[in-house]
């Protein structure tokens, strides 16, 4: 999928019911990812490496119907290895947070970031924050601190995983930066096949020093596979095929399907209750991902979300 230049005020979104049922589908898909992560008996380290690996000839196929003539320059194969590792280390962080705190917490932080990726945009462009983005911040830094406070008092290990979550989020930023670039060139499936390429053994790497459990066991290889289709393949194909027809309000809203999902998942499959306080710590942050979503670059508005 192309990186769009044209000024938001002059772009003719098209979208049809298609494109809105993909949009939803996508990130009902991503939504799972963390209950299958749960699910699996592997090291959540290992899941990740998984996830990656099994889904590799799908986007391999994709990539090849939707590849482009011509060598491919040397810069960018060096841009998406170095996106792949930033993927693996988010995947990595991503999916340890998962295992230590309340689900609806892993992918809420695990999708900031939108936040993060606006703050660079103003520290690169050095200006003053807009109002869209001093909401943004206010929001997410006030959600935060009420989701933390509450994950503090369940246990400790909660909040450590909130701050894994959190970690994730960052090298999402890493990752997206040098992927973003790379996609003007090469495409959104080779950039996903290269980068998956990339991250593949470094996150196979990570679970052996870690001393995880690689191969599935007793739970099968059912929360693996479906870890890796409904992720990698499903929640990524819709995306690719539907956002570039909608405007970033429309995205961002769409986006908040997925801390919804995982939050009735942990309460369904894992006794995860979440009070008035947790409600309105995600209700912010929620907020602080639709705002930051409108404000972040142009560049980085075609980009679909790795959840």
């Amino acid at each position: 999928m192309a990186i769009t230049t044209e000024p938001i005020a002059e772009k003719n979104y098209q979208a049809s019911a298609w494109h809105f049922a993909a949009l939803v589908g996508g990130n009902v898909a991503l939504a799972f990812g963390p209950w299958f992560v749960r699910m699996a008996d592997t090291g959540p380290v290992a899941a990740g490496f998984w996830r990656m690996v099994i889904a590799l000839p799908v986007i391999a196929l994709l990539a090849w119907r939707a590849r482009s003539p011509g060598p491919i320059d040397r810069r960018l194969l060096l841009l998406v290895a170095a996106a792949g590792l930033f993927f693996a280390f988010d995947l990595a962080s991503w999916h340890v947070g998962i295992e230590r705190t309340r689900l609806a917490n892993a992918t809420l932080f695990g999708n900031a970031g939108s936040v993060i990726l606006m703050i660079w945009g103003l520290l690169a462009l050095r200006r003053i924050p807009g109002t869209r983005e001093i909401l943004a911040l206010a929001a997410a830094l006030g959600g935060a601190a009420i989701l933390m406070g509450q994950s503090l008092e369940i246990s400790a290990v909660t909040l450590v995983g909130d701050l894994f979550c959190l970690l994730a989020g960052v090298f999402y930023v890493f990752y997206l930066l040098p992927a973003q670039r790379a996609r003007t060139g090469l495409g959104q499936w080779t950039v996903l096949l290269l980068a998956g390429l990339a991250a593949a053994p470094v996150l196979l790497a990570v679970a052996l020093v870690l001393g995880e459990p690689v191969w599935p066991g007793e739970a099968g290889w059912t929360p693996v596979v479906g870890l890796a289709i409904s992720s990698q393949v499903i929640g990524q194909g819709l995306l690719v095929f539907s956002l570039k027809h909608f405007p970033p309000l429309v995205i961002g809203v769409a986006l908040l399907t997925q801390p919804a999902i995982a939050a009735a998942t942990g309460w369904l499959a894992f006794g995860e209750t979440l009070g008035v306080p947790d409600m309105a710590g995600m209700v912010l942050v929620a907020c602080a991902l639709v705002f930051a979503k409108v404000a972040e670059p142009r560049a980085a508005r075609a980009v679909p979300p790795e959840r």
